[in-house]
């Protein structure tokens, strides 16, 4: 029996690194899984994958900014599956820049895919959840979102700690509906994105300020992940996931 039978997800940024592996790990618990990105080779590699393996999962293009695409991948959810039960905006990007050397555009890219996604996912989402009796939704924040990170850049950090507060009144405002709201900060995790967070410094060189002594995989924060969509979180909401490492509750 998995984790998540008779479940319906939709996993944003789902077509390579952490967001494949939620989108591989929920399927293998059972749920029916929508995942989207704007990676459409990728994605569908992905889809190919897990049907080879006798799951269950779509792959749809979406831009997060875009308020249709996701209209339509929660009207296909319902449409396909006949309901939505988790929403898990994963999708994110980082940018090299020290300090505030960015220009204006750059700063909105970051804030619109970071922030603006995870509001449009959430409002399309919300109310498919609401028709299928309550929900789960997982925001993937980043330790950067609570502390001044010094390697982060400050657009990266300011997205995050946009999500990490949007969660929190998304929570409140939908608790009665029966749909919870969580966000998961992770710390240094092994995948493309974190050579963009560090401006250009090889993470693997930081592994000795990490308590665990290692960088994270993807499958620890896929894991988080897995724990909060599934009933086994059911009495958790508004709360936040540190996956870090011992980075920031371990001080030398």
């Amino acid at each position: 029996m998995g984790r998540l039978d008779g479940k319906v997800a939709i996993i944003s940024g789902g077509s390579k690194g952490q967001g494949a592996v939620e989108t591989k790990l929920f399927v293998s618990e059972g749920a029916k899984v929508l995942f989207g990105d704007i990676l459409d080779d990728e994605g569908q590699q992905i889809e190919s994958e897990i049907a080879e393996t006798g799951g269950e999962a779509t792959y749809c293009h979406l831009d997060v900014t875009s308020e249709s695409d996701w209209e339509s991948v929660v009207r296909l959810a319902e449409e396909k599956y006949g309901r939505l039960d988790i929403l898990v905006n994963n999708a994110g990007v980082s940018i090299r820049h020290e300090g505030l050397d960015l220009t204006g555009d750059e700063w909105d890219k970051v804030m619109n895919i970071n922030a603006k996604g995870v509001f449009l996912g959430t409002k399309a989402s919300i109310p498919a959840m609401q028709r299928s009796g309550g929900g789960s939704i997982v925001n993937i924040s980043s330790i950067a979102g609570n502390y001044g990170r010094p390697l982060a850049a400050p657009v990266y950090s300011a997205s995050k700690g946009a999500v990490r507060v949007f969660t929190k009144s998304t929570a409140g405002r939908f608790s009665s509906d029966g749909i919870r709201a969580n966000s998961i900060h992770p710390g240094p995790i092994d995948t493309d994105m974190i050579r963009a967070a560090t401006n250009s410094v090889r993470p693997e060189s930081r592994v000795g300020e990490i308590p665990l002594g290692r960088l994270g995989k993807p499958e620890d924060v896929a894991f988080g992940a897995l724990f909060l969509a599934s009933d086994e979180s059911s009495f958790i909401t508004a709360s936040e996931l540190t996956i870090d490492g011992g980075v920031t509750g371990i001080r030398p």
